[in-house]
């Protein structure tokens, strides 16, 4: 597997004079996913994680729920990887690369692009305090972002708070598609905790987090008008704002409690 990180020099000009210096950059990688040898589309992504980033994709992306295998071959331009399952549902078509800003690159029709989102389960009742805790604890559990301050997290929480499962990536839809890969991997039930997201709040990542069964989701930063309709759509609660002094409630707030 590629190594994640790389070490670029710049030169570093302030007020004062400038000097050279180098910077850990994040590795960002062309990666063909096909399924059962039928080329889908291809994203552009951090090369670590790459079965987790499939078995997520097809899951977010409503392709394939129960997958057989996962291949995955280094290629001279990138890494190609192959996911087997016997039975796959009519995936929306792409015909551009997935850029690693984008979660929607390459869909080719507006009803494809804005597909009926699925209603999620109850999920628990958790405290401010919990949500608090889990956005507090997750900088120190992105190695890679520590190094580089260009990568994006995702994370998944019990009720109490605590971070079970963390992800990065340069590109956020992939860090939540990486984090779902992750959960099926570990047995871990997505409508157990709350997802925590250390980017805005699209709705593609709604979207995403539905389709894994997760009733909460936590963005760092802002949240889009129709991140919070198809939140509202899917009785999903969405807070954004995640910051050190507190959070806002966009949707669903009877999630939420105050514990003594």
């Amino acid at each position: 597997m590629a190594q994640t990180l790389r070490y670029r020099q710049g030169v570093q000009w302030r007020a004062d004079g400038q000097s050279t210096i180098e910077r850990a950059t994040p590795h960002e990688a062309a990666i063909g996913i096909s399924f059962n040898g039928r080329p889908h589309t291809v994203l552009m992504a951090t090369p670590a994680d790459l079965e987790d980033l499939a078995r997520g994709f097809a899951v977010t992306e409503g392709i394939a729920t129960l997958i057989d295998a996962v291949e995955i071959t280094e290629a001279d331009k990138g890494f190609l990887v192959d996911v087997r399952a016997s039975a796959l549902s009519k995936a929306r078509p792409r015909s551009l690369e997935g850029r690693s800003s984008c979660g929607l690159c390459g869909v080719q029709r507006l009803a494809d692009a804005m597909r009926p989102i699925p209603r999620v389960g109850e999920g628990p009742i958790v405290s401010h305090e919990a949500v608090q805790a889990a956005v507090a604890a997750l900088g120190d559990r992105q190695s890679l972002g520590r190094q580089t301050r260009a990568t994006h997290a995702a994370a998944f929480a019990d009720a109490a708070g605590s971070i079970l499962e963390v992800r990065e990536d340069v590109g956020r839809h992939n860090a939540l598609d990486k984090l779902a890969g992750a959960l099926m991997a570990r047995g871990l039930d997505p409508a157990a905790g709350f997802i925590v997201v250390t980017s805005r709040c699209s709705f593609e990542m709604v979207e995403k987090a539905a389709r894994i069964g997760a009733s909460l989701i936590v963005a760092v930063s802002a949240p889009t008008d129709l991140a919070i309709a198809k939140a509202e759509e899917a009785g999903m609660t969405l807070i954004a704002l995640a910051r050190a002094d507190g959070h806002t409630v966009f949707t669903r707030p009877d999630r939420l409690k105050v514990y003594a």
